[in-house]
C-alpha cells in the first residue's frame, strides 16, 4: 500500500518517536484529559486528587509530561519522578523521595526557622532557605511518626508557597503501581503517602497529588485506605480512535515540515494494526517513514508497508522481554486465552476452563488456573479488573501470542 507521491525531499527527519515516554511531537486525543487536570488545578480547597491509569503504551508518561506547563502556567509548582521499587521499600524511603523531589523547587525558598535552639528559643527566628538539608532538619526534628514529620515539613513549605503568592504545589509521580504498604515488615509507605496528603489538604493547604500507573493502582489505593475512592478523581486513558489515530500520524508530518505523506489506505491499515495504540503507532510509523527514506535516497517508488516485518520486529523489541518472564505452563494457559473471543478485553476462569477442554488433552482444572492468573498478575502479564474477571495487562499481546504459536 504505498503512500501518495509528495515529494520525500527531506526523507531522514523522522517526526516519529516510539521510546518509553519520548514525547511526540504532537499529542493526539488526549484534550479532555488536559481539560479535567485544568479543573482539578481550579480548586480552592483540594477535594479531589488526579489517577491516570492504563496499560502500558497509551501513554501515560508523556499526557503527565504535558501537564507540566500546564500546571506552571496557572502558578503551580511541580515536583516529581518515577516511583521506582526502592521507593516502597520504608516510610523512610518514601519521606527521602518526597524531600529530594521537593528540594528541587524550595531549595531558594526563604522561611524562617522558628524551632529553638538548645532549651532556649531565641527572640528572632533566623531566616533561610528551604533546600534539602532544611527540609531534612524540619522532618528531623519534628516530633512523632514518619506520617506526622512529614505532614510538618509539608505544612512549612505551603508557608513559603503562600507566602510568595504561587497557587500550590503539584506532587506528580509516574509508576505509582509499585507504591505499596508491607504489613510483614510494619512499612506502609503508601498509607504514609495517603495520610499526609488527605491531612494537609483538609487544611486548605493546595499540595495536589497526580498519580500515573498500571490499571491496578486505583484498587491498590483504595486497598491501603477505603477513603482513597473519594480522594481521586480517576481517569483511564484508552487507545485513540480512529480520527485521533490519523491526526497522531498526520500531524508530527506536517509539524516538521516533511514532504511524505500517508494516504487513507496506509492510515487505514496502520489503525488495524495498531488499534490505536499510541506506542505502536510511534513504532510502526517510525519504521515505515525509514523505510520510505530509504526508497527514496535509492531513487525508487516507496514500497508497500511491511506489516509482517514490522511484527516480528516489534515482537522481538517489545514482546519479546515480557514474553521471557512466563513459564512454559504459564504459556500454556495464555496460548489458551489468546484463542478466547474476548482475549482483547475481560475473560474468566470459566471461559479458560472451557476452552482447554476443547483443546487440550489434559486440561485445566479452575483451581489451576486460578493459581496461574495469580502468578500472572504478580509478573505483570495479566491484571484482575473485577471479581472474577481478568485482562492482559499488555497491549495486542493476545497477537503476539497467537503469531508465536504459528512459528512454533
Amino acid at each position: 500500500m504505498p503512500p501518495s507521491q509528495e515529494g520525500l525531499k527531506n526523507p531522514y527527519s523522522n517526526p516519529f518517536r516510539p521510546g518509553a515516554g519520548h514525547t511526540p511531537p504532537y499529542l493526539a486525543g488526549r484534550d479532555a484529559e488536559k481539560l479535567e487536570f485544568q479543573r482539578l488545578l481550579g480548586q480552592e480547597v483540594i477535594l479531589q486528587n488526579l489517577v491516570l491509569s492504563g496499560l502500558r503504551g497509551v501513554g501515560k508518561t508523556v499526557l503527565l509530561d504535558s501537564l507540566k506547563p500546564l500546571a506552571i502556567d496557572k502558578g503551580w509548582f511541580w515536583v516529581g519522578t518515577d516511583l521506582s521499587e526502592a521507593t516502597s521499600v520504608s516510610e523512610t524511603s518514601l519521606a527521602i523521595r518526597l524531600l529530594t523531589d521537593l528540594a528541587v523547587v524550595t531549595s531558594d525558598f526563604a522561611f524562617a526557622d522558628p524551632r529553638p535552639t538548645g532549651f532556649v528559643t531565641p527572640p528572632d527566628a533566623h531566616p533561610q532557605t528551604l533546600d534539602f538539608a532544611a527540609l531534612c532538619g524540619i522532618m528531623d526534628a519534628a516530633p512523632g511518626l514518619t506520617v506526622d514529620k512529614l505532614k510538618a515539613v509539608l505544612e512549612i513549605v505551603w508557608s513559603a508557597v503562600d507566602a510568595i503568592g504561587a497557587r500550590g504545589v503539584v506532587f506528580a509521580y509516574d509508576e505509582a503501581q509499585n507504591l505499596g504498604d508491607h504489613r510483614e515488615r510494619g512499612e506502609y509507605p503508601l498509607s504514609t503517602l495517603l495520610d499526609v496528603f488527605q491531612s494537609v489538604q483538609r487544611k486548605g493547604m493546595r499540595q495536589l497529588l497526580v498519580l500515573t500507573g498500571l490499571p491496578t493502582l486505583f484498587a491498590r489505593l483504595v486497598e491501603s485506605r477505603t477513603y482513597a475512592e473519594r480522594m481521586f478523581r480517576t481517569v483511564v486513558l484508552e487507545k485513540l480512535s480512529r480520527k485521533d489515530t490519523d491526526d497522531a500520524i498526520r500531524k508530527p508530518l506536517e509539524l516538521s515540515g516533511s514532504p511524505v505523506r500517508f494516504n487513507p489506505p496506509s492510515l487505514e491499515a496502520i489503525y488495524e494494526f495498531t488499534l490505536g495504540y499510541p506506542y505502536f503507532i510511534q513504532y510502526v510509523c517510525r519504521e515505515v517513514f525509514d523505510l520510505w527514506a530509504q526508497d527514496a535516497a535509492a531513487g525508487k517508488e516507496p514500497r508497500d508497508i511491511p506489516f509482517q516485518e514490522i511484527a516480528r520486529k516489534l515482537d522481538s523489541d517489545f514482546f519479546m522481554g515480557r514474553w521471557a518472564r512466563a513459564t512454559d505452563r504459564q504459556r500454556d494457559l495464555l496460548g489458551l486465552v489468546a484463542r478466547l473471543e474476548t482475549a482483547a478485553s475481560e475473560f474468566s476462569v470459566q471461559e479458560i476452563v472451557a476452552e482447554s477442554k476443547r483443546t487440550l488433552p489434559k486440561p485445566f482444572s479452575p483451581s489451576h488456573v486460578s493459581q496461574l492468573l495469580a502468578s500472572l498478575c504478580d509478573i505483570g502479564l495479566v491484571y484482575k479488573t473485577r471479581w472474577g474477571k481478568y485482562a492482559l495487562a499488555v497491549p495486542l499481546l493476545d497477537r503476539f501470542i497467537r503469531r508465536e504459536s504459528e512459528r512454533s
